[in-house]
């Protein structure tokens, strides 16, 4: 296999005799691209400069102080991780993710997290970021800081409240609303009330993720919490993602039905997506999932007092071992990795039943995680395989050992197992699936792909040795073949090891960042020329053909105070959705230099009056300027 170099800044350009400065900061020579839109693979280089994507095509005479040597090579989009439960000590670093190719992940899965979203960002970024950071806003934790704990239904000026914190949140730059009604006292709220909450978000066009409520009433069916997962989002106005999507237990082999029922709910106008992981087990507390809701009410004191009422306890003990049956088909479902042991192995040490094991555990050690294998292997496959399917690893920076194998294994387990021994689907559609796909589903527009004035956000891997090494006995063995990883421009992993170097920032959801489907396989326009406010002038006719690798055509922004002049030289993807376009690319400003740019026009923007359209505009992702237009000269199709 030819070795991979990176040359360093002066060597490369004092040896080749150049006094000029260099064109970019980085760039990625003789790699096979595969740029996260789904569309083939092609061979070309990539610049890099000031945290940017600025050319694509044949570079062998550029000069850049860092040069990596790709051949025989893919180079990717970063992957993007929408459930992430990172511990915010390994941020700075964040091997375990670096080493999967994760280059962002975003954090507040499962309905939890802090509802002042700025300061957690602030926070969190404060030591330097390793990756890319961003948040949801958590239903479970906006109901528990204004329902509590308990079983109680919510008063309409306590719906209010809720409404309130979920606004504050999406102003904060949430990435949507995140909800695990499967987790208590998230648990507790019925389905209207649900809606009634995070409808608030609907003029903000983000989405819902859900992990989905399972509970005894319903036979602990996987098909009804995705139903209930999809009505909620559907009436609330929100794309509803169905978070680490499986058919667990009693509906083992129901995936292509439930699959077929979220399809049925896009073509009745409702975008729904998801999102999994490539294991047959997931990970959570060890009560979490199995003690009944009635006995968690309340929080873990009251749970506790419950078990010391003996008809209480038994009644525990029953429904416990009725929903671990349904859920995980029974104690042979459950291990314990903190101790590495079987249940069924403690249940021997105890002399006791499934339940009463986990009442003592749950009584004497806390609720410690445990491994709850769920599912079949070919309903895991028909779910990874769904075009709107996300990969996303339930995971996130860590430093410990005693974990599920995801935290180290899931990206490269996708890519070595499934893609290359067993072809399920081609590189091209895993990588869309970890990088534009998520990056849609979500709402941001320049991250996912490779193309010009994207954020570089890269990842060089070896197609013929990325594999997973993780067990769940050896959880913190690292996976390889993930070569190079560049964050934000920056070299954050070098031949496999981490450079140290904090690329990371944290990013946050703006107006005009809508969660839409991803268009890359159709034919898409967007043309209009016309005078806004303040006098500037704006002219953008851009097309992209079905399967084309860039965009094509003019944009040139001019006049007004504020306003810098932009021509456009080269581009990158067209995205577009119902009365909303984005583009990037590079551009000439008034000081004659070349910048990364991005540019959207949004008819749904809530605070512009109904016939003006919202020109945004970005300049090395700085946001640049707002400009209001006249919508009635705009094509977008």
């Amino acid at each position: 296999m030819k070795a991979i170099w990176i040359a360093l800044a002066g060597l490369a350009v004092v040896a080749a005799g150049h006094a000029q400065a260099p064109l970019f900061d980085v760039v990625i020579r003789h790699g096979t691209i595969i740029d996260g839109s789904g569309n083939p693979r092609y061979n070309a280089d990539i610049g890099i400069r000031n945290g940017f994507i600025m050319a694509i095509g044949d570079l062998e005479n550029a000069v850049a102080p860092t040069l990596i040597d790709a051949a025989g090579l893919f180079v990717t989009p970063g992957f993007i991780n929408i459930h992430s439960h990172a511990s915010p000590d390994a941020l700075p670093t964040a091997l375990n993710m670096l080493t999967q190719g994760v280059t962002t992940e975003i954090f507040n899965a499962d309905g939890n997290g802090p509802l002042d979203l700025a300061q957690q960002m602030t926070t969190l970024a404060a030591p330097g970021l390793a990756v890319n950071i961003g948040g949801y806003i958590g239903f479970n934790a906006v109901w528990q800081r204004v329902n509590g704990n308990a079983d109680k239904r919510p008063t309409p000026g306590e719906i209010d409240q809720m409404r309130a914190l979920i606004a504050k949140g999406l102003e904060q730059g949430a990435w949507g609303v995140s909800a695990g009604l499967d987790y208590k006292p998230g648990y507790f709220a019925r389905t209207e009330e649900v809606i009634k909450i995070v409808d608030v978000a609907r003029p903000a066009r983000t989405n819902f993720t859900n992990h989905d409520r399972i509970t005894p009433e319903s036979n602990y069916s996987s098909k009804v919490g995705v139903t209930e997962t999809v009505a909620i989002g559907q009436k609330a106005g929100l794309v509803p993602v169905v978070t680490h999507m499986k058919a667990q237990g009693l509906e083992q082999g129901t995936a292509g039905e439930i699959l077929a029922s979220m399809d049925q709910a896009t073509r009745r106008g409702a975008y729904t997506a998801a999102d999994a992981y490539p294991y047959l087990a997931g990970q959570s507390g060890l009560g979490s999932l199995i003690i009944p809701g009635w006995a968690q009410e309340g929080g873990r004191d009251a749970m506790l007092a419950r078990f010391a009422v003996p008809a209480q306890r038994t009644r525990i003990i029953t429904e416990s071992e009725q929903a671990m049956t349904a859920r995980f088909g029974g104690p042979q479902g459950v291990y314990l990795p903190r101790t590495q042991q079987e249940l069924t192995a403690v249940m021997k040490e105890m002399n006791a039943g499934a339940g009463e094991t986990i009442v003592r555990i749950l009584e004497t050690t806390g609720d410690p995680g445990a491994i709850l294998r769920f599912g079949s292997e070919a309903d895991l496959v028909k779910i990874l395989q769904h075009p709107t399917t996300s990969m996303a690893c339930d995971c996130g920076a860590s430093t410990a050992t005693r974990v599920h194998p995801r935290f180290h294994g899931s990206y490269p387990r996708v890519l070595g197992r499934y893609v290359r021994e067993q072809q399920i689907m081609s590189w091209e559609d895993a990588i869309r699936k970890s990088s534009a796909l998520p990056a849609a589903t979500i709402g941001m527009i320049d991250r996912g792909l490779i193309a010009v004035g994207m954020a570089a956000d890269l990842v060089v891997l070896d197609p013929a040795t990325v594999i997973d090494r993780a067990t769940y006995e050896e959880p913190a063995l690292p996976s390889i073949g993930i070569r190079h990883v560049v964050v934000n421009g920056k070299i954050a992993l070098s031949d496999g090891a981490a450079t140290g170097v904090q690329g990371g920032r944290a990013l946050m959801r703006g107006a005009g960042m809508p969660s839409r489907p991803m268009t890359a396989g159709a034919h898409r326009v967007v043309a209009t020329s016309r005078a806004g406010v303040e006098g500037v002038t704006v002219t953008l006719n851009v097309s992209q053909r079905a399967g084309a690798r860039a965009a094509t055509g003019t944009f040139a922004i001019t006049g007004g105070d504020r306003v810098q002049t932009i021509t456009a030289t080269a581009f990158g993807h067209l995205q577009v959705t119902d009365g909303w376009t984005s583009v990037t690319g590079r551009g000439t400003v008034n000081d004659g230099s070349e910048r990364a740019f991005s540019v959207t026009i949004d008819r749904h923007d809530p605070s512009v009056p109904r016939g003006m359209d919202m020109l945004s505009v970005t300049l090395d992702g700085a946001r640049s300027w707002r400009v209001l237009l006249d919508s009635r000269s705009l094509i977008v199709q």
